[in-house]
Parts: C-alpha cells; sequence; structure tokens
C-alpha cells in the first residue's frame, strides 16, 4: 500500500477515535491518536494476518497483542478499518454489553482479539509465550507488541524482558510508544526511564529507534526490525510520538490522556482530520 493511501488510513482512523470517545464521553484518545500511525502501517502494510479468517491461535500469521489496552480505540478502528469486523460496530465503544469495551476482551469474543489488556504490564508476557509456541510447531511468523512507557514502570516488564533475551525469543518485535507523558503528567516527573535503549541492550534486547508519526521511517524501521529476527535475540522499537497526533488542542499535555472531548471540541477536531473511507 502506498505512503498517501496509508495517512489516508489514518486520518480516517484518528476521525472514528475522537467521535467514539466523544459519544460515550468515556475513553482514552491521546495515546490512541499517538499511535495511529504505527498500527496503520503494522495492519495495512506490514503484517501477514487473516482478517476474514480470525482464530484465536494464529497459526501461520503474525500475531499482535495490545498490552496498553486503553488506547482501545486507535485498535478497534484499524481492526474495523481491516476488515476484522463491521465498521458499524465502532459505535457500540463502551455500551453496555459491547464487544468493544473500554478494554479490550475476549469474553465476547470479538475477531481480532487474542488476549485481554488493560493491566498493564502483561502483554509482553503474553507474547513470549506465544513466540515460543510458535517455535514449537515450526511456524515461522512473528509476534508483535505495543507498549506505553509509564507501563515500563511495571516489574512484570523487566521480567518478561530478562527471559525473551535468556530463551533466545527472536521472533518477538515490540514497540514501547514514548510520548513521554501518562495519566499523572510527564513520565520524567513520575517515575524517569533513564537512558530507555541502554536499559534495553543491557537486558540483552536489539533496539531501533523511530519517528511514530512518519509513515515512510515507520515502515522502514519495521522491515529492518523483521530482518533482525531469527538472530537469537528479541527486538524492541522505541518509537517517539506526541500524545494527541493530529489534534492541535490534545498535543503538548497528559490532560487527554483519559478524558473525551465534548461536542463542541469534537467538531474542532473533526475539521482538523480529513474524512477519508466514510464515518461510521
Amino acid at each position: 500500500m502506498e505512503n498517501k493511501q496509508l495517512e489516508e488510513i489514518a486520518s480516517q482512523v484518528r476521525r472514528d477515535i475522537v467521535r467514539m470517545v466523544t459519544q460515550v464521553n468515556s475513553g482514552h484518545p491521546g495515546g490512541s491518536l499517538g499511535c495511529t500511525d504505527f498500527l496503520t502501517v503494522l495492519y495495512f502494510h506490514h503484517m501477514k494476518h487473516q482478517p476474514k479468517d480470525f482464530s484465536m491461535d494464529g497459526i501461520n500469521e503474525d500475531v499482535f497483542y495490545l498490552s496498553n489496552g486503553h488506547i482501545s480505540p486507535v485498535w478497534y478502528s484499524v481492526l474495523a478499518r481491516s476488515g476484522y469486523f463491521p465498521v458499524e460496530d465502532l459505535g457500540s465503544f463502551r455500551r453496555l454489553g459491547s464487544k468493544l469495551q473500554g478494554h479490550p476482551s475476549t469474553d465476547k469474543k470479538l475477531p481480532g482479539i487474542r488476549m485481554a489488556s488493560g493491566s498493564l504490564g502483561q502483554g509482553l508476557s503474553c507474547a513470549i509465550g506465544t513466540a515460543q509456541a510458535k517455535k514449537l510447531n515450526n511456524d515461522d511468523r512473528i509476534v508483535y507488541t505495543l507498549h506505553g512507557d509509564g507501563e515500563l514502570q511495571e516489574g512484570q516488564i523487566w521480567e518478561a524482558a530478562i527471559y525473551a533475551a535468556a530463551k533466545k525469543v527472536d521472533n518477538l518485535i515490540a514497540t514501547i510508544d514514548y510520548n513521554g507523558r501518562q495519566i499523572d503528567g510527564d513520565v520524567e516527573d513520575v517515575m524517569s526511564l533513564g537512558n530507555l535503549a541502554q536499559k534495553w541492550i543491557a537486558f540483552g534486547w536489539e533496539v531501533l529507534e523511530m519517528d511514530g508519526h512518519n509513515i515512510d521511517e515507520i515502515i522502514k524501521t519495521l522491515d529492518k526490525a523483521k530482518s533482525m529476527t531469527g538472530k537469537g535475540k528479541p527486538i524492541v522499537i522505541i518509537m517517539k510520538t506526541e500524545m494527541g497526533q493530529g489534534v492541535d488542542y490534545m498535543v503538548g499535555t497528559h490532560k487527554w490522556h483519559g478524558s473525551a472531548p465534548n461536542e463542541e471540541q469534537l467538531q474542532a477536531a473533526l475539521l482538523q482530520l480529513t474524512e477519508t473511507l466514510g464515518d461510521y
């Protein structure tokens, strides 16, 4: 898919995000908007996956786990727009009994979701298990994960990181959304991560870095990461993003981590985002 097409999809996904959270006055738009370009490239350009024939085991296809499950709006939109379920279902986001809960869950069997997430720190462990299962099954596909930078304050992440390197889980590519903000403020103020790249290197991982809003750079970095699999080390991508990217009044603050815009703010956001695929 051409870069222009990916940019058009990303714009529509951002429209979906702000509309979804506004309609229920609940949700997490900031990180969702920041990760839109990455997930658009991952699902529409990079991964080998089967939207029309989803299975929980994911045999012979790439598998993705969203560990920072609170940014479910962007994932739901990307899943719907890539064909996992009808786009119209986005209108049921966070409704009572909906398959599209605020944090992804598996009890409603929503296609595309393989683990419940939202309790931060668990996604990497699940991904490692899946990656090892693929090796045991002689399945050469790759497991991908996405994590928030604030999530790295969870100890389970680092236990999993030690394990993955020790066991040479080299069919795994983790990405960190490094926007520098979390629900209580700047990550630096809440609990500084220090030199994040050096930490992952010290834990035995291959480390790449990229601009999470540059489509071409995302494509090239994911391609490079894929070329590094199978060589004895897990891979992590540190992705620099802006929380709220695409909506000017949401950028540069943690305020929109878990707050929904009102109707007036929604209209201001939509004026900045081109409708390219049709709103749900």
